[in-house]
């Protein structure tokens, strides 16, 4: 006959630290689901409206309204990424760089500082702003928004 003996049990702070841990590590998971799932979302719902007020971008972790007149109407143009190389995202200091979409705060090759919400490279609208910085929007009337920001009055 073969004698058993156990394992005395661990105290109860290794139990309640491998509790904490896994509940702390689970916490970490689901928010960056959620937050990628975000992302998602604005991916496929941003809009920008032209309105009295201003410029309204959203929804989203960088929504905002810039005020008409906060924009350099005069340097508003259509840009394309691949071959404008000054106006390329060069750093990204806050955001998120997808694949197929840029979201967030950017350092551009020239240096200057831009919101960029970019899901298409080759049809970009650079609009300057008196804010030291800039906002590169893609949306699929470029050209008709182009035109709507130049003839704001």
């Amino acid at each position: 006959m073969d004698n058993v003996f156990g394992l005395t049990p661990a105290s109860s702070g290794l139990s309640v630290f491998l509790w904490g841990f896994g509940i702390f590590i689970a916490i970490i998971l689901l928010g960056t689901i959620g937050l990628f799932s975000f992302f998602g979302y604005q991916a496929t719902h941003m809009s920008f409206a032209i309105n009295d007020k201003g410029l309204d971008i959203g929804p989203g972790i960088y929504s905002r309204l810039i005020p008409k007149e906060k924009i350099d109407v005069s340097g508003v143009k259509i840009v394309n990424l691949e071959l404008d190389k000054d106006y390329q995202l060069k750093w990204r200091t806050n955001g998120g760089g997808f694949p197929g979409f840029s979201l967030g705060w950017f350092k551009l090759q020239n240096g200057e500082k831009a919101l960029a919400f970019v899901t298409d490279k080759s049809s970009v609208i650079y609009i300057p702003t008196t804010d030291n910085y800039s906002v590169l929007l893609s949306t699929k009337q470029a050209d008709l928004m182009m035109e709507q920001l130049q003839n704001w009055n």
